[in-house]
Formats: C-alpha cells, structure tokens, sequence
C-alpha cells in the first residue's frame, strides 16, 4: 500500500497540467500578524488635473450589469461607474452614497424608507430621483437572471412619497437591506438606457459616477472616462481608467515595474514581498470579509434558482464522503504552503473579525485522515475515490490546487485537475457543469450576503444544488432578527448544520493586496474587496 501511496502522489505530479513540481503541505511556521493598509492618500500632496491611469486586472469581469453580474472583477470597474445608495467606508462601516441618509424603519421593520441626494444627473444626462432608483429596484427584483432578488429579501411592494425618497414594504422584516443596497443591489441605473437597451444594459452601461463607460475589448480592456455631469466632479482628477486584463499575475507585477500599468490587483503571495521592499511600489493590504472554498454539485442539473436534480453519485447522496474530503484537509498547512501565510484558515463564511462571528461560526472541523478514511468505508466507497475539480488557470490558484490534490490524498481521494479560464468557470459553477469547483466569494459586511444566495435552497448563487428546510428557516429567520446578538446565534445555528451536510468545504480567507506606483494617490481597498479608483490621481510633475 505505501508503494500505491507513493506512486500516485509520483504520478499526481507527472500528469498535473497545472505547474512543474508537486508541491508538499509544510507545516505552518509561527502565525504573522498583519496590519491593514487601506489607503494610498493624497492628504496635503499635489495632484495634476488629467491623466490615464491602467489597472493590470487578474481576470476578465463578466458583464456590466448590476442586476445580473457575479464577478468580483465586475465591481471594480462598476465602481467607478455605477455608484450605490449606500457603501462600505475603510472601516468596514456602511455609509450614504447617492442616499442622503441611513434607511429609517417603521412597522416593527416591515418598511424601510430610503431618502435620497438631490441635484444629481446620470451620465446620460437622466435625472436622478425615485422614480429612476424604483425602477433599478424593481430590474433587480423581477429580471430572470437576475443575481440581485435574494439578496433583497421579501419585498412586497416599492413606493415613492416623492422624488427624493423610495420606501420598501416587507412581508416580514429583512436585517440585510441596507447591507444589500451598499452592493450591485444598490448600483442605480439609468431609465433611458435601460429602457433603449433592455438586456443588453452591459454592454454600455449608463449610471452615476466619476466616470462614464466608454469601450471595452473583450479579453483585453474595458476603458472608462471622467464624467463631467458627475455630482463631484471638482474631486475627480483622471481622464481615463484603463482596466487592462493580465491573468499571470507575474505579468501584473512586471508591468507594474516598468511603469507600464500604475495599480494592480490581487499580487501574488509569491511576490508580495519582493514588490513591498522594492523603491517606487506601495502596497495596501486588507482581510476580507469573503471566502475561498470548494464547492460539491449535490443537484445543480438545471443551473442555479431552479429546484435540485439528482445526481447519483456518493460525492453528492452521502454526506459522510464530503465530510470525508474536509477532514482530510489542514487549512493552516495548505495556506502555508501555498500562500506564504499570507492568508487566513476559513471555515465558515463569517469572517472572525465580524460582529456576527460566535463560537460556533468559528468552529473547524479536524484534520484528520484517518477519519477520512473511516467514513469513506462507512458510506461503502472503496478509496482511492477520483474526483475530478475544475479551477481557474491562474498560477496561485494551480498551487492551490495542485496542494489540495496532495492533501486529500492522505484522506482517501484522488482527486483531478481540470483548469479553466475564469470567465468560463464563472458559466460552468452557474450551470452545474462541475463535479467539485474551486472559486470564493468576495465577501459582504453582513453574513446574509455571504450565506443565502449560496446556501438557501434555489437561490441565484446556490452552485451546489443544496437543499435543507433547516438551513433555509435559519435563513430566514436570522433575516428578520434585528437584534445582533441573536443574528449572531442563528449564523451559528446555520453553519454548525452546514458543516455536517458540506455542500461547500471552506479553505481560507485572502488578503487583499493591492499594489501601485508611488507617483499615484488616491487608490484603496477595502475588506469587501473593490480597488477603488474613483479619486486616484498623479502626483505633480509624475505620471
């Protein structure tokens, strides 16, 4: 048996397409305290007027549509395009965009009243008031495909007293919204162009922002300009942002280096710290409220929001073989191995560091092989079990893979690599095209936004098919609990069931590492993940 053993981690080696060597888990060395750094700031400096700026981004963003988008890299350029009722400040604290005020409540919380900036335009021209934020509400609401309507809860009816303020009527009451609404559930658009341009709204997207669509260049570029209809304008210092894709994240750092991009996104654990010691570079780095993670297709036949399937296979019928791959893994080892311990273990999709975190919701299941083993034989596997997972082609994401492979094998599994481009794994988790799948989510400041979607039988993001009445009450009713506290305990109730059903097997949580050059000011990034370009600018006499 040790020579088999042997043999096939040779083997996993040999014909793995991801990267040359086989990587080996190592323990972890002693944790690293890290220090958030959200901000490159102008303070007192001198900014020039003008100037195109280029992001090197990691991946291609899907399409720019608030209502229906689910790419992290979508935020980004919507960012700067497509403001929100509400946002996430440095703090991690929700604060007013394009709504004057935080939400009131009334009726025990069953509505939820809305007041709204005046003396704001679109890019188009189109003025902003009620009438245009209840008609983006309603996109949200009743568009198909629409990725938005979970995360909205169970609106009944959308008025408008008058044109500086939108009120929401709720079933019942529904904690997440204004969280919700500091989001794309909150990203306004146009009514002129949605009304010119229906479902194709993404391919020239129109709302308020700094900036104003201009050209994209599928697998290349997307370009946006300043607007000068823009509410702030006088703060805006750009011309242009020009948000140019590189998937190796070796090329972003390279490019960074000679100048030819001033920001990019997602560096490397490999490289982070030879770019943080080298002159002319800065580096912000933040935690994250998301989560990476291993995601089981147990009944996504028909694509996501429509009832599971059945997929008659051990991996999706038997919990026990899924508790058997997450018993097999330790999370501190492979982050360590893989990602310099620059990450985070992760074990649920509630951030420790949030006000929701319990006891429970940190609980992580032990790393135990053996027991991997034992539970394969109880649901009557015959180990090794071949699995096969599709992954992003992106380096960091390869190592990841290739370590999980070598991990799990311990455990009773052999497990396949089958690597994709990102855009493309975005359509496979959608449709179920996956037996295992390794992608995250960037993560909310609420955990309904880390949770329903993803685990709420027949949500807009449930990729797994998953489905438990229990974890759907406990949805529901941590939605409608206004007291923390008790928010708190039923996020604890649901993860310590979703660990034993295991749809998603949680690995860790990334910083968010963000590099520029240091003749730019004004860039941040913050725990929910978005670069934010919106007020960058050149030094004087830089750029």
């Amino acid at each position: 048996m040790p020579t088999r053993r042997a043999g096939a981690a040779v083997l996993a080696c040999l014909v793995a397409l991801v990267l040359a060597g086989c990587y080996q888990v190592q323990p972890p060395p002693e944790r690293v305290e890290r220090t958030d750094v959200t901000d490159a700031p102008i303070g007192d400096r001198a900014v020039r007027d003008g100037g195109d700026l280029v992001m090197g981004l990691s991946a291609e963003p899907d399409v720019l549509d608030p209502t229906t988008s689910s790419s992290l890299y979508t935020r980004y350029v919507m960012n700067t395009i497509c403001e929100k009722l509400y946002d996430t400040d440095a703090k991690g604290e929700i604060v007013p965009q394009l709504a004057s005020a935080l939400p009131t409540l009334g009726d025990g919380g069953r509505t939820v009243t809305i007041p709204l900036r005046d003396g704001i335009e679109f890019a188009d021209g189109t003025p902003f008031d009620a009438a245009a934020v209840r008609t983006t509400l309603e996109r949200h609401l009743n568009k198909d495909d629409s990725s938005r309507a979970s995360e909205m809860g169970p609106i009944t009816d959308i008025t408008t007293p008058d044109d500086r303020t939108v009120r929401l009527a709720y079933e019942t009451p529904f904690a997440p919204i204004t969280a919700a609404l500091s989001d794309r559930a909150g990203m306004i658009m146009s009514p002129q162009a949605l009304d010119r341009l229906g479902d194709d709204f993404g391919t020239a997207p129109v709302c308020v922002g700094p900036f104003k669509f201009r050209e994209r260049v599928p697998q290349t570029s997307i370009s946006v300009e300043r607007d000068p209809r823009y509410y702030a304008a006088d703060e805006v210092n750009l011309d242009t942002i020009t948000y140019r894709i590189m998937t190796d994240a070796n090329i972003r750092a390279a490019n960074l280096r000679s100048g030819d991009v001033q920001v990019i996104d997602s560096v490397s654990p490999q490289d982070v710290d030879a770019l943080d010691r080298e002159d002319g570079v800065g580096l912000l780095q933040v935690g994250s409220f998301g989560y990476q993670g291993v995601t089981f297709n147990l009944g996504n036949v028909d694509g996501t929001g429509e009832p599971p399937g059945e997929i008659d296979t051990p991996l999706a019928q038997d919990p026990r073989v899924r508790q058997a791959f997450e018993h097999a893994i330790d999370r501190q080892a492979l982050v360590n191995s893989v990602f310099n311990n620059w990450f985070e273990p992760a074990c649920s999709p509630i951030s420790p560091t949030s006000e929701f975190a319990t006891e429970a919701s940190d609980a992580c299941p032990a790393y135990d092989p053996a027991l991997s083993k034992k539970l394969l034989e109880e649901a009557g596997v015959d180990a090794p079990l071949e699995l096969t997972m599709q992954v992003s082609n992106t380096p960091d994401t390869l190592r990841l893979a290739q370590a999980l492979q070598a991990a799990v094998a311990d455990g009773g599994f052999d497990l396949q690599i089958s690597p994709v481009e990102y855009s493309t794994l975005l359509d496979v988790q959608t449709r179920g095209d996956f037996e295992l799948l390794q992608l995250g989510w960037s993560g909310r400041v609420d955990p309904h936004g880390n949770t329903f979607a993803f685990l709420g039988s027949e949500q807009g993001n449930n990729y797994s098919g998953y489905s438990n009445p229990e974890v759907d009450a406990l949805l529901d009713r941590a939605a409608q609990q206004t007291d923390p506290a008790q928010r708190a305990q039923t996020y604890g109730e649901v993860v310590t069931q979703v660990q034993e059903d295991d749809p998603i097997v949680y690995l860790y949580r990334q910083r968010n590492l963000t590099a520029y050059s240091e003749d730019v000011a004004g860039v941040s990034t913050y725990a929910d993940g978005v670069v934010r370009l919106g007020r960058a600018g050149f030094l004087a006499g830089e750029g």
